[in-house]
């Protein structure tokens, strides 16, 4: 196994398990504890309710193990908003990885919530996970609550405002969009995790 894919019972833990294998990698979808831990890499998707999800996660007892992780972790979508310490949503409190709430985005005319479709990458500072990226170019978004930008952020975009797109604390990434649906770029991001 290359990459352990938390079972936070997302729909997209089918597509994100395919798009690894087509980059040649083994990945398995797992709430098994001492499998997370001994996975080279861990991938943290989560589509839905943050609150749901640390549910989830509380029932596996995961939320102790997750930010102690060593290998290199990738949080995906509602995944990168539950390495946040809380999120407006519920309220709920999360992993506390990176210290900042989650918040909603604010709906504005001609930009409904939830915020749905491709949307520009601007690239803040270079990255492994990164590599190859260029300024510009799009991915592909489903999200209602967003990190504003900080200290951890690598990319934003932005809808309205500026929303942190891809962030990073050590050996832990997150990135808002999906790049298991986002094209080439997203592969590109796929492929960049499982070289570090």
């Amino acid at each position: 196994m290359d990459v352990a894919i938390i079972d936070s019972g997302g729909a997209n833990l089918a597509s994100l398990q395919y798009a690894l294998e087509r980059l040649g990698a083994r990945a398995r979808v797992t709430r098994d504890a001492a499998l997370i831990r001994s996975a080279p890499r861990v991938l943290l998707p989560g589509v839905g309710s943050a609150q749901a999800a640390m549910r989830r996660l509380q029932d596996a007892q995961l939320p102790a193990l997750l930010p102690g992780l060593t290998q290199p972790v990738l949080g995906i979508c509602l995944g990168m908003q539950l390495l946040f310490g809380t999120s407006e949503e519920g309220p709920t409190r999360c992993l506390g990885v990176l210290p900042d709430t989650v918040r909603r985005i604010p709906a504005a005319p001609g930009l409904p919530v939830p915020h749905m479709g491709w949307n520009r990458l601007d690239l803040r500072c270079p990255d492994p996970l990164l590599e190859g990226i260029a300024p510009g170019e799009h991915v592909y978004f489903v999200h209602s609550f967003a990190a504003a930008p900080g200290p951890a952020t690598l990319a934003t975009a932005r809808y309205g405002t500026d929303l942190s797109a891809v962030v990073r604390r050590d050996n832990f990434w997150g990135t808002q969009f999906h790049p298991e649906r986002s094209a080439r770029t997203g592969a590109r991001i796929l492929a960049n995790f499982l070289r570090i």
